[in-house]
């Protein structure tokens, strides 16, 4: 396989009920997620074989799912659970999840907030 052979999903937003502060988790909030797994692409390509690759929407549907049914602290805790779900429908696959809070309640503060998480990398 070849080491750069990723499936990405760019900008899945889902709405949560996840922040410190009390309003968050009750009211919920935009969250944006990015994902990347490893997998050799090579049979699909020479094939045209959907079977030999990842079907990126079972991600989908299921973290849509995990995000409604949600209501935790952090961005880290969160994150652990979706590396949790993706490694449940895949396997122990090389992972890495971007994790980003849309609009974090600080003050004067307009950007974004994340954590990045990896599982299963090579050393």
């Amino acid at each position: 396989m070849s080491s750069s052979d990723r499936i990405l999903v760019r900008d899945l937003r889902l709405w949560a009920h996840v922040g410190v502060l009390p309003h968050e988790r009750e009211l919920g909030q935009w969250f944006e997620l990015d994902i990347e797994l490893g997998w050799d692409l090579s049979s699909a390509a020479a094939a045209d074989d959907v079977g030999a690759t990842l079907d990126y929407s079972r991600a989908i549907t299921a973290l849509q799912g995990q995000a409604r049914a949600l209501r935790c602290q952090t961005l880290e805790h969160w994150s652990g659970l979706i590396l949790d779900l993706l490694e449940d429908l895949y396997g122990p696959v090389p992972m890495a999840i971007e994790l980003r809070k849309c609009q974090a309640p600080v003050p004067g503060f307009g950007g974004k907030v994340g954590v990045q998480r990896r599982r299963h990398q090579a050393p």
